[in-house]
């Protein structure tokens, strides 16, 4: 049985079609503190891992990887993105979870991982800050900050 089936089995996954599925913030964190080889891939900008924050996944004993899908300024798609990738993680059997902010750039992520032999690519729904809310900001309506789990600025 491939991780896509024992992850999509074992926990609550939406599928999509390229990669995976997409999963809740929560559900993201539980698949990293139970499974080992789980890996938390943050797609967003270096400007947005300095000033906005990255998840803490001290508490699990792990750091996300940080592999920018855009490169900030331009915002061009990163030309060396599945490069950097392989070489931070070789194993393509390691379950993925991509991150950005509102959960858009980490789906481009994960169906370009899939796309290059990953098997299990999620895409954590909603991102970092979540999608906007009636006042037109990030961060209260959804996503990784607002449902609390822990986060840092550098």
């Amino acid at each position: 049985m491939s991780n896509d089936n024992e992850i999509a089995g074992a926990y609550e996954v939406t599928p999509a079609a390229g990669y995976t599925g997409d999963v809740t913030p929560a559900v993201a964190w539980k698949i990293l503190g139970e499974r080992k080889d789980a890996i938390l891939i943050d797609v967003r900008t270096r400007a947005e891992w300095n000033y906005v924050g990255v998840p803490d996944l001290a508490g699990l004993d792990k750091k996300p990887g940080l592999v920018e899908w855009q490169v900030f300024p331009a915002m061009q798609v990163n030309p060396e993105f599945v490069a950097t990738l392989t070489g931070a993680v070789a194993d393509k059997a390691t379950p993925l979870l991509f991150l950005c902010r509102s959960g858009v750039r980490s789906v481009a992520a994960a169906k370009a991982a899939a796309a290059a032999g990953y098997s299990t690519c999620l895409n954590v729904a909603d991102g970092f800050e979540g999608p906007l809310d009636s006042h037109g900001k990030r961060g209260a309506a959804g996503g990784w900050k607002a449902v609390g789990l822990p986060w840092r600025q550098t």
